[in-house]
């Protein structure tokens, strides 16, 4: 029965199978009742885990926490990691802090389970079918946690490697999204979405310094609505904000009781990670990764693995960045050629034509037909070259900034309205404006412009509207004229 059961320990790659599978081995080769193995955490102490046979689910609800592993006869074996069997465990004055619940515990085998030289977890063994535990049982379990601790050992070197393999395989695919040309919201919510996924937590939020010294999520991934997340700040001077700015990782048992959290959303969340997202020295934001209360604590390996995925997220942020900058510098680079042609070109052309043609028209006559057709075209091309000379304007201005001259904040008025009214209303500016525009009438114009476009938007019929700015010596006057049926004009002031 033993060789049996050392064979099928040792038959199982996956750890957690590994782990069942062990418990119920034990307690058929003892003959017990009721078996459990705790996983012991190593550096705090406490059993993190546990594995049950005997037990139904209605049971384990009933006895509900897991051991603090610092109690009674868990705690004695967690502390000491030696063996204990009792024939009465009850009587036993070290016996205490037994959950209500909990079945009845007389005859008591428990035996560590180590994993080289560190100690893994406890073999916890009770209630034996036919009298107490004897010497032959312990000799059978002591030999079977010896085998044991090879198969976990083998189990977490195969675990480690396939949770490797996943959080590099992360890595790769959030590198290759940001590199594929995401915008700078959707990249951060990639990293934190893909983050949570191989961290199996809660939550995934990235942080970003704030102008105040604080730090503020702004982007959240989650199963739950992440509203009440994104826009959350921690406030400048928190302890856990100077280990962040400083570069530092925060590694965190529970959120909802550890004083260096300080958010109204702490109290949802248990263990988690805050891990600086940094490149070059330059500090880019936080990753955090918490867990429910009352969830799994993050092993050292977790830790290690989402260290690393952080470094090369933030590396991909920045070459993501570094490429947009690029592109749009590109952009601008062609902007900037496609303005200096039409002004050099075709405006100097359109003009050198309406010279001529005013010409023409002087030498046709006051009163013929030809001299009339001529002053359209005059009028035509002072138009078409105002249009242009509005359009260069618009190229040389960075098309993803907010306007700060006056023209630009003209035309991001009417470039606004284009998606309402269907169509681009045509824009004439006539003077220096942007010299005799002051902050005041400015404002006040902007607002008759606006509320006649949104006019003109109501308006049934309405299919082409012409905006004119005129800077003179009375000031900045304005007229707006659609094509509706009859035509709408608005002069300001």
């Amino acid at each position: 029965m033993l060789l049996e059961a050392v064979l099928g320990v040792g038959s199982e790659l996956e750890l957690r199978s590994t782990l069942q599978h062990l418990v119920e081995t034990a307690t058929q080769l003892t003959g017990a009742r009721y078996g459990a193995l705790g996983v012991v955490d190593p550096e705090r102490r406490t059993v993190t885990e546990l594995y049950t046979s005997g037990l139904s689910e209605e049971q384990r609800g009933r006895i509900g926490r897991l051991p603090d592993g610092h109690t009674g006869l868990v705690g004695v074996l967690v502390q000491e990691a030696r063996s204990v069997r009792l024939d009465d465990a009850a009587a036993d004055p070290r016996s205490a802090g037994v959950p209500e619940g909990h079945p009845e515990t007389n005859a008591f085998l428990g035996v560590p389970i180590r994993v080289h030289t560190e100690v893994f977890g406890n073999l916890y063994l009770t209630e034996k079918r036919e009298g107490p535990f004897t010497e032959e049982d312990h000799s059978l379990l002591r030999v079977l946690a010896s085998q044991a601790g090879i198969a976990i050992g083998n189990a977490r070197l195969y675990e480690t490697a396939r949770q490797r393999e996943r959080w590099i395989e992360g890595a790769a695919a959030v590198t290759t999204a940001l590199l594929a040309g995401e915008p700078a919201e959707n990249a951060l919510m990639t990293v934190a979405e893909r983050a949570r996924l191989l961290a199996d937590a809660s939550a995934g939020v990235v942080l970003q310094p704030t102008e105040e010294g604080g730090m503020e999520i702004v982007a959240a991934s989650t199963t739950d609505d992440p509203g009440d997340l994104v826009g959350t700040t921690i406030a400048p001077g928190s302890p856990v904000l100077v280990q962040l700015l400083g570069g530092e990782p925060v590694f965190i048992e529970d959120s909802s009781t550890d004083p260096r959290m300080t958010t109204h959303v702490r109290s949802r969340f248990g263990p988690s990670m805050m891990l600086p997202l940094q490149s070059g020295g330059k500090l880019i934001g936080t990753l955090a990764l918490p867990r429910r209360r009352g969830g799994r604590p993050y092993t050292a390996v977790d830790r290690l693995l989402a260290a690393q995925f952080a470094s090369q997220a933030a590396l991909a942020l920045v070459l993501a960045d570094a490429q947009h900058n690029r592109e749009r510098l590109a952009v601008y680079e062609d902007r900037d050629r496609i303005a200096r042609d039409l002004h050099d070109l075709v405006v100097q052309r359109l003009f050198a034509t309406e010279m001529m043609l005013e010409s023409t028209r002087r030498r046709a006559g006051e009163s013929s037909d030809e001299n009339a057709l001529l002053g359209r075209a005059v009028d035509e091309l002072d138009s078409t070259i105002q249009e242009v000379r509005t359009t260069i304007f618009a190229l040389q201005q960075p098309p993803a900034d907010a306007p700060t001259s006056f023209r630009g904040r003209v035309l991001r008025e009417t470039g606004g309205a284009a998606a309402l009214l269907g169509f681009q209303p045509s824009v004439h500016f006539s003077g220096a404006v942007d010299t005799l525009a002051d902050e005041s009438s400015a404002d006040r114009l902007l607002g008759a412009l606006r509320g006649a476009l949104a006019a003109a938007h109501r308006r049934p019929g309405v299919r082409a509207v012409t905006v004119e700015v005129t800077a003179g010596e009375a000031g900045l006057r304005l007229h707006v004229e659609d094509d509706g049926t009859p035509p709408t004009t608005l002069d300001w002031p």
